[in-house]
């Protein structure tokens, strides 16, 4: 195992540019001529061109892309390699000869079948190692904006009894020998916290059964979710612009070559800081009309409205005061407007939408009871979360935002699936 330890990265190798090193990793590209055997190397850090003699190398021959290897040797500048920097190989210090790569990177589209069948192979390739980099930048943006920002970190179970969504989309699974659900959202459980710790948070996966073959839907997703209390719909829109702006932010400073590498043009991402634009639902309907959509006071606002809506923006829009039948029961009636909620979702510009919901939740219990008979559904399949009410109650407001809709959007990707190791959606569960 020596030989591994003493090689170092190769995105450090390029920048020695010079000097005899130990580098390690696995075959990207191959041209044999008739001296010399190029081969592109890639480890986690970038790509590096070996030059092997063909006199003293016979087996740079045999290399197939993928077979990994850990070779030593020379660094010459040549502006013409990748990087600006080469390596002159003296010595193979270790080998795997993979078998024939059954992809080729130059010869597949990114939203292919084919590379959804073999995704444990494609995370190799450069753009999904681009993506990748940009997902963990995302997630760690969010827990650091969450954290310095006097949010707990908390955790939330997996199984539950009652839809916080629809019953409608739900998975159900036999616990024991009894029904129980995969989590659609941990914000009842984050509201439980408030009481406790006031400003809360957790990222983590939910599971929605909705029958969708969209390009931003999945069947397993993940989900940024805060609650707070002592808060209103505002502070709550507030909290879902600054962590967007905050995580938009740290990609464009720590992930600009993988940006590059994606093709994405950074311009929306740069205008992506508060305040973001604020459109109410009803001026939203009074825009789509004027564009031509047919579409009435009272229709949900769907992905191609949010599209056309958000192409009107150079930046996120905050669309709020949604009708009470187009919310979950749980949003607080605006007491100055009974009739819409105090509720919003936040729409990435773009075409991309809607990527949170939230707003301000029901604080009285007989309200809460009263709406949720409204709505159709048992108040006793929801005693617990009744119970947050009776004591103690205070006005609390939160969200839940789609941790892939926001890397879909950061990279420019066409589809939700291409942004996620090993995606989920109605028709695929494996690899």
């Amino acid at each position: 195992m020596e030989v591994f330890k003493k090689a170092i990265p190769i995105s450090e190798a390029i920048k020695l540019s010079t000097g005899y090193v130990t580098v390690r990793g696995w075959v990207y590209r191959k041209r044999v001529l008739k001296e010399k055997v190029f081969v592109v190397l890639r480890d986690s850090t970038g790509i590096i061109q070996l030059v092997f003699p063909r006199d003293r190398f016979k087996i740079a021959e045999e290399l197939n892309i993928e077979s990994s290897i850990v070779v030593s040797g020379l660094l010459v500048k040549e502006p013409r390699a990748p990087g600006g920097v080469e390596l002159h190989v003296e010595s193979i210090d270790w080998v795997y000869i993979g078998e024939p790569y059954p992809i080729n990177e130059d010869a597949v589209t990114a939203d292919s079948e084919y590379l959804l069948d073999v995704r444990h192979l494609w995370l190799r390739s450069r753009k999904m190692q681009a993506v990748l980099k940009i997902r963990h930048t995302v997630f760690e943006a969010l827990h650091h904006y969450f954290r310095k920002n006097g949010f707990y970190e908390v955790q939330a179970p997996m199984f539950i009894t009652a839809a916080v969504e629809g019953g409608a989309t739900l998975f159900r699974v036999d616990y024991f020998g009894r029904p129980v659900y995969l989590t659609q959202s941990s914000q009842f459980y984050l509201e439980a916290l408030i009481y406790s710790l006031e400003k809360v948070y957790t990222i983590a996966p939910s599971f929605r059964a909705e029958p969708s073959r969209t390009r931003r839907h999945l069947t397993e997703f993940w989900h940024a979710e805060m609650e707070m209390a002592w808060a209103s719909m505002e502070d709550a829109a507030r909290v879902g612009e600054e962590v967007i702006s905050y995580t938009v932010e740290k990609v464009l400073q720590e992930r600009g070559e993988e940006l590059k590498l994606l093709g994405r043009k950074t311009e929306a991402l740069e205008k992506a800081k508060p305040p973001f634009y604020r459109v109410s639902y009803d001026e939203a309907i009074e825009i789509l009309r004027k564009k031509g959509l047919n579409i009435n006071w009272g229709d949900d606002i769907g992905a191609d409205e949010e599209r056309a809506l958000t192409l009107e923006f150079d930046k996120p829009i905050i669309l709020y005061g949604f009708p009470e039948k187009l919310k979950a029961f749980y949003h607080r009636n605006n007491p100055q407007r009974p009739e819409v909620t105090l509720s919003f979702d936040v729409l990435l510009p773009e075409g991309y939408g809607e990527v949170i919901g939230g707003g301000e939740r029901i604080y009285d219990a007989k309200e809460l009871i009263d709406k949720i008979i409204r709505f159709g559904l048992n108040p006793e399949d929801y005693q617990w979360y009744i119970d947050l009410r009776r004591y103690g109650s205070v006005p609390h407001s939160g969200f839940g935002l789609g941790v892939d809709r926001l890397v879909m959007w950061i990279t420019g990707a066409d589809h939700i699936r291409d942004v996620v190791p090993f995606p989920r959606d109605i028709r695929r569960t494996k690899p």
